[in-house]
């Protein structure tokens, strides 16, 4: 249980959190939704990852992240209580306007590697 809040106890984990619970991204979209680079997302994610909260998966050379199944089993209490305090905060809404305009672009990671710049401003 330590290791979960010392996991959450940070902004940026928290705002990952907040968009892996909507949807399973691979750090590449991460990257655009929270306007951080690879190597600082990267480090919050092996955080959230020892911590048992979220799992990933291989597909090609992508990477994807979702909140993790066992983590919600085993937490359940403690999931729906950061998922409802989450819609409460500007920051953590913004992010998730962010990847909302994006999954309704029909963007993907592809487009993000050609042309990050341009897939920034489409969802600013």
């Amino acid at each position: 249980m330590i290791d979960i809040f010392k996991a959450l106890g940070d902004e940026n984990r928290m705002r990952l959190v907040n968009l892996l619970i909507h949807a399973e991204l691979c750090v590449c979209e991460i990257e655009v939704m929270l306007d951080l680079n690879q190597s600082n997302i990267s480090r919050h994610l092996k955080k959230l990852k020892d911590a048992g909260i979220i799992s990933s998966s291989k597909d090609a050379q992508w990477i994807h992240y979702k909140i993790s199944d066992k983590f919600i089993n085993e937490n359940g209490l403690l999931y729906n209580y950061l998922e409802l305090e989450m819609q409460k905060d500007k920051i953590l809404q913004g992010d998730l306007n962010r990847y909302m305009k994006y999954k309704n672009s029909n963007l993907n990671c592809q487009y993000i590697r050609e042309d990050k710049d341009m897939v920034l401003e489409m969802i600013r």
